[in-house]
Order: structure tokens, then sequence, then C-alpha cells
């Protein structure tokens, strides 16, 4: 890297790479959030409460793509409590949008990925340094979110399941 490319990024000037990650979030953010205008509303949904909508695995898919801008945001090395903070959005938006039928008009009402690349977009423009207890830091909270996630699922399957069994 150049003296200019790094004094570049001390002044938090765009760096065209940074810029295509954030712009790349936030594209998936639209997507997965409000990328469809409700006729006749000012409501916009997204591809994240439609998954929702299949039993079992669609809050856990949805919340697998989501984790895609953590993916980007542990890339351009954003602090640790940022991180914390987007895991936090995408566990709450996954836990609660696995409840059937409330969970995705909570997922319509949060918008967890558009929380998130909100968050991405306002602090990449300050560089962060990584260390190894950061990546240890962002597995371990990926992987906590994904485990407590599959494990409301789980929960969720089995209640279906038992109820299923009372109704016969």
């Amino acid at each position: 890297m150049t003296d200019r490319d790094q004094a570049g990024r001390r002044s938090g000037s765009a760096d065209p790479e940074r810029e295509l990650l954030v712009t790349t979030a936030e594209t998936l953010a639209a997507i997965l959030d409000s990328a469809v205008r409700i006729p006749g509303t000012r409501i916009t949904v997204g591809l994240d409460p439609l998954l929702g909508l299949i039993p079992g695995v669609g809050d856990l898919l949805a919340s697998l793509i989501g984790a895609a801008i953590l993916g980007i945001a542990a890339r351009l090395r954003v602090p640790k409590i940022v991180l914390a903070r987007m895991c936090l959005n995408l566990l709450l938006n996954g836990a609660l949008g696995a409840v059937p039928g409330a969970g995705d008009a909570f997922s319509v009402w949060f918008r967890s990925n558009v929380r998130n690349a909100a968050l991405l977009r306002r602090v990449v423009q300050v560089p962060h340094p990584t260390t190894a207890p950061d990546w240890a830091f962002v597995v371990g909270i990926l992987g906590m979110t994904l485990a407590l996630l599959i494990g409301a699922i789980l929960v969720i399957l089995w209640l279906l399941a038992r109820l299923w069994e009372f109704l016969r």
C-alpha cells in the first residue's frame, strides 16, 4: 500500500474496495428486508420475511444469508462492539422470526439486515485494525448465533410435532 493510500485510509476517504463491500452489504440488506413495496402502502418487504414462511428452515436460511453482512463487516475490520450489535440484531430477528405468523410481521418491522448495513456504513469511515482475538470473537459470536437459532427452530419444530400428536 502506498503512503497516499495509507493517508487516505487514515483520513476516512473512500477506498473503492471498501466502498464496494459496503454497497454489497446494503444491496443484500435491501433484497432481504425491503425489496418490494406492498401496493397501496408505504410498507416494503424482502426475502427475509418471505423465507420465514417456510416452516422450520426459512428463518435459518434467511439468517444465514443475513450473516453474509456480518462476514463483510469482519472483512472490513469493524470494532467488536459493532459486530456484537450486528449479531444481536440478527439473532433477535432469527429467534423472534421463528414464531409462526407474528415472527414474520416482526421481521418486516425490525429489518435487522438494513439495521446492520446502516451500522456498517457508519463505522467503515475509520479503519480499525483486527487482531487474532477479534477474529476469535467474531467466530465465537457467529457460532453462538447459529447454535441459538438452530436451537430455537428445533424447539418450535418439537412443539409443533407434540401439538400434531395431541390433535391426532
